[in-house]
C-alpha cells in the first residue's frame, strides 16, 4: 500500500508539474498573440487618425483632371513623388467612382489589383471614428489602413484619391522589427515565466501533497504494527475523504483484532474451564464405577442402588454443566441472537415455578409471586428472560434453608418493569458481592453443599446484558438477599 502511495504521490508531482507548464505555455502564447494583434491595431488606428487629411492635403495641391476630363499624370506624379519624398511609407491611386485605378505612384510600380472596394472608403470619409481597412493594391491577401478623399469634377463626383498609408516598403521594415521584437519579448517572457512556475510549482506541490505525507506515514506507522496510527482530518476533499476511509478501515482492523483475541481468548478458557469443571463429577463417576466392578460380589443391592444413584446424579451435573458451559461461551461471544417480543410477565412467573414445585415441596419452602399488574406486557426475549427467572429461583432455592420463603415480586417504575427474586438464608457477605457473578464463584466456595454448577450467576448477568438491563443485589447476612432487574415495559 506504501508503495502505492509512492507511485501516486510522484505521479501527482509530475502530473502537476506537466499541468504548470501548460498553463504557462497558453498563457504565455496568448499573451503574445494578444499583444502582437492589439499592438498591431493600436498602430493602425493611430496611423489613420493621423493621417487623416492627407488625401485632402494632396488634393488641394494639384487637380487630377483637366477639362476635358482627362487624368493630368505628369502634375499628378510630381506632386505625389514630392510628397512621397517626404513621407516614404504612402502609396497614392487614383481611383474612379466604381473604384478602378486610373493612375498610381508605387515604388516599383508593381500593382496586383485592378479594381480597390469601395465600400471601406465610403465608410472612411463618413469619419466615423471607427479604423477601417481597405485593399492593399500590391497585396490583394492583405487589408491596410488607408486615407481617401472623394475627387470633384465640375461639381460632379469623378473618383476618389486613395492612400495607402503603410507601404510594402514600410511593411517589410515593420516585420523584421516586429520579429526581432517578438523573438526578444518571448524569450524573456518564457525564460522568467518558466523559472516562476518551477518554483511556484514546488510550493503548490508542496502544499498540496502535503497531507499525502501525513497519510503515507500514518499508513507506514499502522503496518509497522502501531494499530493506534490514525490520521489527523483538517480538512476537506479528497484527501480527507481518504484519510476518514483509511481510519475507519483502521477501526474496523482493530475491532476485529481483538474480537479474534476475545474468541481466541475464551476458547482457551473454555478448555481450561471443561478440563476443570469436568475433572470432579467425572472422578466421581470413575471411582464408584471401579468400585461396583472390584467389588462385585461382595455388595449388597442397597450398595448398589446407592453407588449408581451418585453416578446417576453426577452424570446429570455433568451434562448440565457442559451444557451451561457452552451456553455461556455463547452468550460472553454475543454469538446468541435476540428474539424480542411483547409477552405477560406474570404468565412466565406461573410457568417457572411450576416447574419447581417438587423441589420447593422438599425443601418445605414458601414460594410467594406478586405482579401488581397480572396484565403488564414486557418486551424482550421470552426464553431468555425465563432462563434468567430460572436460574435466580433455582439460586434462591439452593441457598434457602428448610421451611424459609422465596418471593418473587413484578412492579412497575416509570417506563420500566422490575423483577425481583428475594429468599432468606445465609446471605452474601459485602466483599463477595462484586464477583458472585463470575463464573465459577460458587463452585470455588460452596461446591458440595447443592447442584448447582457455579455458572448460573454468570448467565443470568450476560443474558441481561444482551438486553442492556443490568442485574443487581443486595444482601443482608444470617437474612435474605435479593436479586433485581428491570425490562423495557410495552405498551
Amino acid at each position: 500500500m506504501i508503495k502505492q502511495l509512492k507511485k501516486i504521490n510522484n505521479g501527482l508531482f509530475w502530473r502537476l508539474s506537466a499541468i504548470l507548464l501548460a498553463l504557462v505555455l497558453l498563457i504565455g502564447t496568448t499573451y503574445v498573440v494578444i499583444t502582437a494583434y492589439t499592438s498591431q491595431r493600436y498602430y493602425a488606428e493611430t496611423t489613420q487618425r493621423l493621417h487623416a487629411n492627407v488625401a485632402k492635403a494632396l488634393l488641394r495641391e494639384v487637380k487630377p483632371f483637366d477639362d476635358q476630363g482627362n487624368v493630368k499624370e505628369k502634375a499628378l506624379r510630381r506632386i505625389i513623388s514630392s510628397t512621397m519624398a517626404v513621407n516614404p511609407t504612402l502609396e497614392v491611386y487614383l481611383l474612379d467612382n466604381e473604384g478602378k485605378i486610373l493612375s498610381f505612384v508605387v515604388p516599383d510600380r508593381k500593382v496586383k489589383l485592378k479594381y480597390i472596394a469601395t465600400e471601406p472608403i465610403q465608410q472612411f470619409i463618413q469619419q466615423k471614428g471607427e479604423l477601417v481597412l481597405g485593399d492593399d493594391p500590391r497585396n490583394p491577401k492583405k487589408s491596410t489602413v488607408f486615407s481617401a478623399v472623394p475627387v470633384m469634377h465640375q461639381g460632379k463626383k469623378k473618383g476618389y484619391v486613395y492612400i495607402v498609408l503603410a507601404s510594402e516598403q514600410f511593411e517589410n521594415i515593420s516585420d523584421t522589427v516586429w520579429n526581432s521584437y517578438l523573438l526578444t519579448l518571448g524569450t524573456r517572457f518564457f525564460m522568467w515565466s518558466l523559472l516562476a512556475a518551477f518554483v511556484l510549482g514546488l510550493i503548490i506541490i508542496w502544499l498540496l501533497t502535503r497531507n499525502l505525507r501525513v497519510i503515507i506515514q500514518t499508513v507506514r506507522q499502522f503496518e509497522q504494527g502501531n494499530l493506534e496510527a490514525r490520521i489527523p482530518i483538517k480538512s476537506s476533499g479528497e484527501l480527507a475523504s481518504l484519510s476518514h476511509t483509511f481510519n475507519h478501515m483502521a477501526d474496523t482492523i482493530l475491532k476485529n483484532i481483538q474480537e479474534i483475541k476475545q474468541v481466541d481468548k475464551l476458547r482457551r478458557e473454555l478448555i481450561a474451564n471443561i478440563s476443570h469443571d469436568l475433572r470432579t463429577p467425572l472422578s466421581v463417576i470413575y471411582g464408584y464405577v471401579e468400585t461396583i466392578l472390584m467389588k462385585q460380589g461382595s455388595l449388597s443391592q442397597e450398595q448398589q442402588e446407592k453407588y449408581l444413584k451418585i453416578i446417576l446424579d453426577s452424570s446429570e451435573h455433568l451434562k448440565k454443566l457442559v451444557a451451561d458451559l457452552f451456553e455461556l461461551t455463547k452468550l460472553e461471544a454475543r454469538q446468541v441472537p435476540l428474539h424480542k417480543q411483547p409477552f405477560m410477565i406474570a404468565h412466565l412467573l406461573e410457568g417457572v415455578s411450576s416447574k419447581y414445585d417438587l423441589a420447593i415441596r422438599e425443601k418445605q419452602l414458601q414460594f410467594t409471586a406478586k405482579c401488581s399488574n397480572k396484565e403488564t406486557l414486557v418486551f424482550a426475549d421470552m426464553q431468555m428472560i425465563e432462563r434468567v427467572i430460572q436460574n435466580l429461583v433455582d439460586n434462591a432455592i439452593n441457598h434457602s434453608p428448610i421451611g424459609s420463603e422465596i418471593v418473587v415480586e413484578v412492579n412497575e417504575k416509570d417506563a420500566q418493569i422490575e423483577v425481583s427474586i428475594s429468599n432468606e438464608g445465609n446471605g452474601i457477605p459485602q466483599e463477595d458481592l462484586p464477583h458472585i457473578f463470575d463464573r465459577y464463584y460458587k463452585a470455588e466456595k460452596h461446591y458440595g453443599k447443592n447442584k448447582g454448577t457455579g455458572l448460573g450467576l454468570a448467565i443470568v448477568k450476560n443474558i441481561l446484558e444482551l438486553h442492556q438491563s443490568i442485574i443487581q443485589v443486595k444482601s443482608e447476612i444470617n437474612r435474605y438477599t435479593t436479586f433485581y432487574f428491570q425490562l423495557p415495559a410495552h405498551h
